[in-house]
């Protein structure tokens, strides 16, 4: 029995499949299933080729020093590989196809393809496929019985939707349900991937927010991502918002969830907005990674922000941001690629910070609150009081119960 080989991919598609992911325009799914790799490898190419960019401007331009050497080692290689391809260019002579068919043989040192290729032979014909078996009568009806519960229920899973066709009286199991939902492309709509994950050697800062009174702006900015859904995958959406007047100063989108496109997002808030005094964000690993707290520590002036654990009021501007975003633009419009989703996205923003009033900014604009300094604020309750000041608040209640915290 044969083993199947590992594929190889040569340097050239890694570039093209990387470059492809930095520009953006489409997520990994759509990347990975046009090129026919599996999206963890495209971000890891992704990851591979902003890290080793820069090594590339550090070597100085000119010819460089010829090894003969190298010259000749490749030389004998191409001679042994030349060789190879010769013995096996005696084969075929005219022998019919289904006899040069048997000469691929899966254990041999040289490549399926290029054993394919001398022996001209497809490639196709060497592995086994198997027939395409045409739906009988039942499969094409439970086909449309999970196709129209679907419609109804976007929500439903395949164990939901197995317990529905058991109750119309089909002797089903659930295997044979997701077999059927990925033959039809259906998945459930749940939560998508977690995008505050920590990562357990980064260090975290305190919260700084909790009792302040925000009386200004650029006295309190925050930063968040959160995930976009598309047909074919996710891209990952990062904004930066200033707390007393709610504005947007910049927005990022990627397909890949890293550290870079947060920090560009950051650099670009600080070039044509300046420094705040407070940055705050959550625990998340990419605000939490060496490369983003290295972008903020270069400013001595500015004071690191971490939400707790478990807490989202801690950074409740952003997250009702989330909501205007997604309920107001995104569930809207239905975007369909990544291109329609930035020129969504850029048309919203501008929107949302000269146009669309807020009603806790007493009906002004963004805009108009961050030009003016009027009109905006923001405080965070500190609901964690010493034993001590629970105990003075008591006695100003003469007995009476404090409120739960």
């Amino acid at each position: 029995m044969s083993t199947k080989k590992r594929k190889s991919f040569s340097s050239d598609f890694k570039a093209r499949v990387s470059l492809e992911a930095i520009h953006g325009v489409k997520s990994l799914k759509e990347i990975a299933s046009e090129f026919g790799v599996h999206p963890v490898q495209v971000g890891n190419w992704k990851k591979e080729l902003q890290e080793q960019a820069a090594s590339l401007f550090e070597v100085k331009r000119g010819l460089k020093p010829v090894d003969s050497s190298s010259d000749q080692e490749k030389l004998y290689t191409e001679i042994g590989r030349l060789k190879v391809d010769l013995d096996w260019l005696k084969k075929v002579g005219d022998y019919p196809m289904k006899s040069r068919n048997a000469w691929i043989d899966a254990n041999d040192p040289l490549a399926i393809a290029t054993q394919c290729a001398l022996a001209g032979t497809s490639r196709s014909t060497f592995y086994a496929t198997s027939r395409s078996i045409t739906p009988d009568a039942e499969e094409l009806e439970l086909r449309e019985l999970i196709n129209k519960e679907y419609t109804r229920h976007p929500f439903y899973g395949s164990r939901k939707i197995m317990h529905y066709l058991c109750s119309l009286g089909y002797c089903i199991n659930r295997k044979r349900v997701q077999r059927m939902m990925r033959v039809l492309g259906l998945a459930a709509i749940a939560p998508g991937p977690n995008t505050s994950k920590p990562h357990p050697p980064h260090k975290i800062y305190p919260y700084l927010l909790r009792g302040m009174t925000v009386t200004r702006p650029k006295q309190v900015w925050s930063i968040d991502i959160t995930y976009c859904s598309l047909p074919q995958g996710f891209m990952y959406l990062v904004p930066i918002i200033d707390w007393y007047s709610r504005k947007v100063l910049a927005w990022w989108l990627s397909n890949s969830m890293e550290s870079s496109f947060c920090v560009d997002c950051v650099e670009e808030a600080f070039r044509n907005y300046g420094i705040p005094e407070i940055f705050n964000s959550d625990k998340g690993s990419q605000f939490t990674s060496d490369v983003f707290i290295r972008a903020i520590r270069k400013y001595p002036t500015l004071r690191i922000s971490i939400d707790g654990r478990g807490r989202a009021l801690d950074n409740v501007f952003v997250e009702r941001l989330w909501r205007n975003v997604k309920h107001e633009g995104m569930y809207l419009k239905g975007y369909g690629s990544a291109a329609e989703l930035q020129q969504g996205l850029k048309k919203y923003f501008l929107d949302y910070n000269s146009e669309r009033t807020h009603q806790s900014l007493n009906y002004s604009t963004p805009d108009e609150v961050y030009r003016s300094s009027k009109g905006g604020g923001a405080c965070i309750v500190d609901k964690y009081q010493s034993k001590n000041e629970r105990k003075e608040a008591l006695d100003e209640k003469k007995g009476q119960r404090l409120p739960a915290a």
